[in-house]
């Protein structure tokens, strides 16, 4: 029977760095400091990154929204965040009630950790969110049947990651590869935070081929092989780990975000009435909780209810991860998420609001628009981008090719002598993946010439 994992390996603040070799290493610890614990520390290294704030110019689900109240990815990111921490503090409250918190772990380090997975999940979305994803995927698959790539090496593991961009991944990767120590770690967070994150602890060579979902790239795999081993996650089959099981309490604080916020910022935006929210969250509240209006704007009132259906929900997933924990600690959960096991008013509350935004919210014209028009936005960046990257390896640049490659603002500009093909294509994705909604229409622009004068 395989060894189960245990809280003590799970919350490790060990970190970890990249050698100039490419063998991993670990970092010494620090002392330890009362005020400002492992876990903090990565929340402030998550927050103070430049790829946290450029969140902020990211869509959630409405692009370009000039209404003050809608969310977008920065806003999202930290209401996650809060719902997380709340659901990672109710865990460890019981783990400490029945004194199974590891020796030096507090309740709200566990709260801690699920709170900095939960800020970082959306750091690697591309600009114009899931479209932005299906625009880079079409562009690479595109360029592979015209022959794009011929005479370049590229094995097809790692071509299997250049055609499956994966926001899930390019998190991952911002935060262990891009950000801070560039390529020696990155923000070498914690063990714990890492695997809390990692919602998909497999390669893309092992994605379904219809959903994309992975969280490793080829350029993460070493990294995240020592912080599995010093996890304790099971080995299922080479380059697939069995997932941490906070990284369940991650998924469901943002499962609860955009399920009950989309339709709030919908309603906010009139594209859809009052009455049908009302009409889901009436599956979960009580009828005095929906009848309480006293001259409230809709706003106030939707907020009141808001409210009320989180709080519910935050009780019944702790309740239902207790419930479940063990079979989370042997790696045998066999539900697709924590919301679809908790109580019949949740799971049908968050399933009908999630339908709802399919039907109702996601065929919007504006945002429908906006998706055609990220195939030619992007398209247009990897047109220009991708064949000056190659022609850099072989030193063959036109001079509009060299104009190009001023644009990559990177860290880690492209090597000669040192990157591969495949290396080039994913610093290219770094930085059309890593930029703004805004910056990515206007870069398009200019180098369409239409803003010439």
């Amino acid at each position: 029977m395989p060894v189960p994992m245990n809280w003590s390996q799970l919350t490790s603040a060990k970190r970890f760095r990249v050698q100039p070799d490419g063998s991993i290493a670990t970092i010494e610890a620090r002392e330890p400091n009362p005020s400002r614990s492992e876990f903090h520390i990565d929340q402030d290294r998550v927050i103070f990154s430049s790829a946290f704030r450029r969140l902020g110019r990211k869509t959630q689900v409405h692009p370009f929204a000039e209404h003050d109240h809608t969310h977008n990815r920065l806003t999202h990111s930290v209401e996650v965040a809060s719902i997380g921490r709340s659901l990672g503090n109710r865990v460890g409250e019981h783990l400490r009630a029945e004194n199974r918190l590891p020796a030096g772990i507090h309740p709200t380090d566990l709260g801690a950790i699920v709170q900095v997975a939960c800020l970082a999940h959306d750091l690697g979305n591309p600009p114009f969110g899931h479209a932005g994803e299906n625009a880079l995927r079409d562009w690479f698959a595109r360029a592979r049947e015209r022959g794009q790539f011929a005479g370049y090496k590229i094995a097809p593991k790692e071509f299997a990651d250049l055609l499956n961009y994966e926001g899930n991944a390019h998190s991952l990767r911002t935060v262990a590869t891009l950000e801070m120590h560039c390529n020696q770690g990155g923000m070498q967070l914690t063990a714990a935070s890492l695997g809390a994150l990692v919602k998909y602890p497999w390669s893309s060579r092992l994605a379904d081929n219809r959903w994309h979902k992975f969280n490793l790239y080829r350029t993460e795999l070493p990294l995240f092989e020592a912080v599995a081993e010093e996890l304790g996650l099971p080995l299922r089959k080479p380059e697939k780990w069995a997932r941490h099981p906070l990284s369940y309490l991650m998924e469901a604080a943002d499962d609860i975000c955009y399920a009950l916020l989309d339709l709030e910022d919908a309603q906010e935006l009139e594209l859809i009435s009052l009455e049908s929210v009302t009409t889901i969250l009436g599956t979960l509240l009580s009828e005095q909780e929906m009848a309480r209006r006293n001259g409230e704007t809709n706003r106030q009132y939707l907020a009141h209810l808001r409210g009320q259906a989180i709080g519910k929900i935050i009780d019944g997933v702790a309740q239902t991860f207790l419930e479940h924990e063990n079979a989370l600690l042997h790696a045998e959960f066999d539900p697709a998420d924590l919301i679809s096991a908790t109580q019949p008013p949740i799971r049908e509350t968050i399933f009908a609001a999630k339908e709802f935004a399919r039907s109702h919210i996601f065929p919007a014209r504006p945002k429908l628009v906006t998706e055609i028009a990220s195939y030619t936005c992007l398209g247009a960046l990897l047109d220009l981008l991708i064949p000056a990257a190659l022609a850099a390896l072989k030193r063959e640049l036109t001079h509009r090719e060299t104009l190009a490659l001023r644009l990559l603002d990177t860290d880690t500009p492209i090597n000669p002598e040192k990157d591969t093909p495949y290396l080039v294509c994913m610093k290219v994705l770094d930085f059309v993946g890593g930029i703004t909604d805004n910056t990515a229409v206007r870069i398009s622009r200019e180098i369409s010439g239409v803003l010439l004068r």
